[in-house]
């Protein structure tokens, strides 16, 4: 009986398998016919069926490449030394390493910290001090952080990414950036310190024909967690364009918390209509100030220093009261969820060169203690951080780095509504593998972290505090394999004829 049974399971197997090959045969019959018979794809119409192979591996390949054989330190927009790094802070492991450091130390650009010859003693190491922004606002800032989370709205992000962000804001004591898109119940959840920031579309405090309503803008200020507001004129992914919301990430909610229509794609103005110059800037700035009481900046992309010259001397000549309480730099390396492929690659100044030129002309101008300068931009690891407190940075702030924190795997696809780790899409299948519940857990690590190593780094080159690192605490790598201070390639630009 066993040997008939096995005989008929043979049987079986041999006609399943007569029958798959039928279907594969069928199959690639229909594909070479398709491919032969198609005549948008060169590659196909010559090479049927073998051809797609090209498109699969091409897409393939950024996988394997991250996976197989980029080595740690290849990888763009972040290698995998950097995404490393995050993981084991946001984990609370321990990121000390051994044998040796598999950074080049030639390669041009990179910062090298100088160490102090006879450095504080241990119980004297750096430690953060809280740092007042807006004096002259109803509401002042005492800020806690040096390292704080930028702006990714509610709709470029999930809602329990906001979720866990929003916690682990708070479990850090720092603040979140709401981004363009609005407040959302998910920011006030945890109630964490809230910066606004308020596009060019106005979300979330526009009016019937797009401008700002002030009653609206009041509500927000009313919200004890909302500290301070930001008025985007530009972000370093794409100077010149506004923000851009695909309509396949755009649901009820987030529609009703913007204030626009879903089913059709979010597209911010490119600049705020009301402002034509830095006069309307300044009185925009006060406006938007004396209506909600708290301190008020701008975030903007640098292009040509002379710009930013004239604001700090039209801020001379009306007066401090009416300056921005903060600035928010962002470079042209920063990142995004949607942007078009030549404002992100070639416009925009990259924040190494953007930061020491703009608070030399800040500090030039007498204005160091009146504005704020915060640096954004592929901030993720401490080196980073550090090295912007040199350029002249008060606070720092980073997107990227939080999402490795909750889990981005650097897919690429925050412009689709497919983030396979559910931080950038709206699908509630993939959101399910972020669960806010724990993740806050890991942003609170990473910023715990970030900022115990930065003190470690101000330590090391014998200062008490971070922000009192100076150029002259960092060296840069040239081109021949030499390092210059940094103080000696951008003090140049303090000076106020300089060009």
């Amino acid at each position: 009986m066993f040997s008939q049974f096995t005989n008929q399971f043979f049987e079986w197997l041999a006609l399943a398998f007569i029958v798959a090959m039928g279907v594969a045969v069928l199959v690639v019959a229909v594909l070479f016919v398709i491919d032969r018979t198609q005549t948008g794809d060169a590659i196909r119409r010559n090479y049927p069926v073998i051809g797609r192979f090209r498109h699969l591996f091409t897409t393939l390949g950024e996988f394997f490449r991250q996976y197989f054989f980029a080595m740690d330190r290849e990888e763009m927009p972040f290698n995998r030394a950097q995404r490393d790094w995050v993981h084991r802070a946001s984990e609370g492991k321990s990121n000390t390493i051994a044998f040796g450091s598999t950074r080049n130390l030639t390669l041009p650009g990179t910062p090298i910290f100088i160490n102090a010859a006879f450095p504080p003693l241990d119980e004297q190491s750096a430690k953060t001090e809280s740092l007042l922004i807006g004096p002259s606002a109803a509401k002042p800032y005492m800020a806690p952080s040096i390292f704080n989370i930028s702006g990714m709205s509610y709709g470029a992000i999930s809602k329990p990414a906001v979720q866990a962000l929003s916690k682990g804001a708070k479990a850090a004591n720092m603040w979140i950036n709401t981004g363009e898109g609005g407040l959302s119940p998910f920011h006030l959840e945890a109630g964490c310190d809230i910066v606004f920031q308020m596009g060019t579309a106005k979300y979330g405090v526009r009016g019937p024909d797009g401008s700002l309503d002030d009653a609206k803008l009041r509500n927000i200020a009313m919200h004890d967690s909302v500290k301070m507001i930001e008025i985007k004129l530009a972000q370093g992914a794409k100077p010149g364009k506004g923000g851009i919301l695909p309509a396949s990430k755009i649901t009820p909610e987030i529609a009703e918390i913007r204030g626009i229509e879903s089913g059709q794609d979010s597209l911010s103005p490119n600049r705020h209509e009301e402002i034509d110059d830095w006069n309307d800037l300044l009185d925009f700035i006060c406006h938007v100030r004396d209506v909600s009481g708290l301190p008020t900046g701008i975030k903007t992309v640098a292009g040509e220093r002379g710009a930013f010259r004239e604001l700090f001397a039209l801020i001379n000549e009306r007066g401090p009261d009416c300056a921005p309480d903060f600035i928010t730099l962002d470079g042209g390396e920063g990142g995004t969820g949607a942007s078009p492929m030549p404002l992100m690659d070639h416009v925009g100044m990259s924040i190494r060169e953007a930061l020491p030129i703009v608070s030399a002309l800040r500090d030039s101008a007498g204005l160091k203690d009146r504005i704020r300068l915060i640096a954004s931009a592929k901030m993720v690891t401490p080196a980073d951080v550090a090295w912007a407190m040199c350029a002249g940075a008060d606070f720092v702030t980073a997107a990227r780095g939080f999402m490795f924190s909750l889990g981005c795997i650097q897919a690429l696809k925050c412009n689709k509504n497919t983030c396979p780790t559910g931080i950038t899409t709206h699908d509630p299948r993939l959101q399910k593998g972020l669960v806010a519940e724990e993740k806050w857990k890991r942003v609170r690590n990473y910023a715990q972290n970030m900022v115990h190593d930065v003190e470690t780094i101000a330590h090391s080159v014998g200062v008490s505090e971070p922000r009192k690192m100076r150029r002259r605490h960092v060296r840069i790598v040239q081109p021949d394999g030499t390092s210059v201070p940094l103080n000696e390639l951008f003090d140049r630009y303090s000076h106020p004829t300089a060009s």
